[in-house]
């Protein structure tokens, strides 16, 4: 049975290390930060608790799953098959949590980013083995969300990749799979579903809960403002301006006053009470 290692206790680690004790894997949860450790144990239960209500799983289902997840605020015991960082995007923070796992690991261990826009040349460069390192992004909530996408370097081994694939299918994925570019196809995509809404907004052509009623009654399922919220304005902020600096200050990928001012105001959405809504 393949051990899951996930680094970084945030909604979206805790969200793929439940998938993965979901799906039957043995999953490790580090964060150096126990409190965050504990708010991810407590979502976690959460969330199965309310599969239990929904009858989508029995109470000692829940058990197991809960027995796979293990916590753990030391680096040391951070050994795995397959490592999954999804901490803050920092180009210079992942490497420094490759550099260490990668020690303490198996030659054979994949390294993972769930980087959403940063370079994963940038981020395994003097890197031992760079092969065996990729992209394995999800989407918020990962534990609902059916797409990953698995992204390729130029570095990446093939059998690496087809390694992956098969991980992500087993999880009830469905990867789809591309090379390392900036904002690789979603997020690059989307862009312009957060800075088109917002642009309307700076016009004066709509407010927040108007843009967001027309595209959810279009057939979205969840307008950009109250999504931004979701993921976090902060989050949705940093990889705007990644991508608007990867692609040489390009007009259409300039990040939107009013996110800089929610940035400004600390209102990131639902984890901190209040963003485009309040919570």
């Amino acid at each position: 049975m393949m051990k899951i290692v996930v680094c970084g206790a945030g909604t979206m680690g805790s969200g793929i290390a439940e998938t993965a004790a979901r799906s039957g894997f043995q999953a490790m949860l580090y964060d150096p930060s126990v409190n965050a450790l504990d708010k991810a144990r407590g979502q976690i239960g959460k969330n199965l608790q309310m599969l239990i209500e929904r009858q989508k799983i029995t109470a000692r289902e829940s058990d197991d799953i809960m027995g796979r997840i293990s916590f753990s605020a030391d680096p040391g015991v951070c050994i795995g098959d397959i490592i999954i960082e999804a901490i803050i995007e920092d180009v210079g923070a992942k490497r420094t949590v490759f550099s260490a796992l990668s020690r303490i690991n198996s030659p054979e261990t994949i390294l993972a980013s769930n980087t959403s826009s940063l370079s994963l040349y940038q981020i395994s460069r003097n890197l031992d083995g760079p092969g065996r390192f990729c992209g394995i992004h999800f989407f918020n909530p990962a534990q609902l969300m059916k797409l990953v996408e698995v992204v390729q370097t130029s570095e990446t081994s093939p059998e690496v990749i087809n390694r992956v694939i098969d991980f992500t299918r087993a999880l009830g994925k469905t990867p789809v799979v591309c090379k390392d570019s900036p904002g690789f196809i979603v997020n690059r995509v989307a862009r312009h579903y957060y800075l088109e809404a917002l642009q309307l907004v700076e016009e004066g052509v709509c407010d927040f809960s108007q843009a967001d009623s027309l595209l959810e009654n279009a057939g979205f399922r969840m307008g950009p403002f109250k999504l931004m919220d979701l993921i976090g304005n902060d989050i949705n902020f940093t990889v705007t301006r990644s991508l608007y600096e990867a692609f040489d200050q390009a007009i259409r990928f300039r990040p939107s006053p009013i996110q800089e001012e929610k940035i400004k105001n600390g209102e990131l959405g639902r984890k901190t009470g209040k963003g485009y809504y309040n919570y």
